[in-house]
């Protein structure tokens, strides 16, 4: 549902459902020139929460280290820019939220632990 959505507002999917050791990114596509990282979250109801609350910190830190691996096996370089959004899906509901966070270093999360 969310692929088709983005699709439609002009996103070329490039991969679905990346997964590797360090996480999983749910979509991987092409955007007014951006490589977008997009991570979907669902809901059915409000009843445990909203579904564009879903992607905290520690998912944020992990998408970030997913994505740098994704650039690595794909010889991408700094010189691509990236985009990280979030689609949430609240029961028939899409919003789509658009460079939701900024790329998390790895020397970042390191540093908060201390």
């Amino acid at each position: 549902m969310a692929a088709e959505y983005l699709t439609a507002q002009g996103m070329r999917i490039a991969a679905s459902n990346f997964s590797c050791r360090q996480g999983e990114i749910d979509l991987i596509g092409y955007h007014l020139g951006y490589l977008v990282f997009v991570e979907v979250k669902y809901r059915r109801t409000s009843e445990k929460g909203y579904a564009l609350e879903a992607v905290d910190d520690r998912k944020q830190r992990r998408i970030c280290r997913t994505a740098d691996y994704y650039r690595y096996i794909h010889h991408l370089g700094d010189s691509v820019s990236v985009r990280y959004d979030v689609v949430g899906i609240q029961g028939g509901e899409i919003q789509w939220i658009q460079n939701a966070f900024p790329h998390i270093y790895p020397h970042d999360s390191y540093r908060q632990r201390w």
